[in-house]
């Protein structure tokens, strides 16, 4: 299989840490797309032009991070990342939609910086995303998710978010989460490939 991503991708991280996780390393390798591209085959293989997407031997491609995951978990056998049970599926679903809707904030945020002279930035635009992220938080501050012994989506993707965070907004959430720091820490400890899917600023 071939997952097509940037390095910069909380989206293509949630997948390479869902890969390792699951033990499928061996089976995925990762190209780098250029969403910006006009002639990058990404935007045939998923006419959105979004990554991450993964192609599969048979050519089809698969998008977005959460379809991707779910297939993972069932070539992975069903049932690892993916609780099988409604007790812990629905929580462990419910929180990937909280952290992947942070993702979709600060990135929204970024390119309101990255599209749009600094000039015509939209202040209520900015304000209504750092909302969004700024409740999260907060929710997820006041009562911190667990880490199962194999994390779950939720888990993986809360752990892409903060590291998000730290890349494009400077760690400034750390300050007032230190319940997230602490499961922040947890997991990365528990995840090696936390450590070595992260870049740079």
């Amino acid at each position: 299989m071939i997952l097509r991503t940037a390095p910069a991708s909380p989206f293509g991280r949630k997948v390479k840490l869902a890969v390792d996780i699951l033990g499928l390393t061996g089976d995925v390798r990762v190209e780098l797309a250029d969403t910006t591209n006009p002639n990058e085959p990404i935007r045939k293989q998923n006419p959105l032009g979004k990554i991450p997407a993964l192609i599969l031997d048979d050519g089809t491609a698969l998008y977005d991070s959460r379809v991707i995951l779910e297939y993972l978990d069932h070539r992975a056998g069903g049932g690892k990342i993916i609780p099988s049970d409604a007790a812990r599926r629905f929580p462990a679903l419910r929180l990937q939609a909280l952290c992947d809707g942070v993702l979709d904030a600060a990135i929204l945020h970024v390119y309101e910086g990255r599209w749009r002279a600094a000039d015509k930035h939209e202040p209520k635009w900015l304000d209504h995303q750092a909302g969004k992220m700024a409740r999260a938080l907060a929710a997820l501050e006041a009562a911190p998710p667990g880490l199962d012994p194999t994390p779950n989506v939720g888990q993986i993707a809360l752990a892409c978010a903060l590291g998000y965070l730290d890349l494009r907004f400077g760690g400034a959430w750390r300050t007032d989460h230190p319940k997230l720091v602490a499961w922040l820490d947890r997991f990365a400890a528990k995840v090696p490939a936390f450590e070595a899917t992260k870049i740079a600023a």
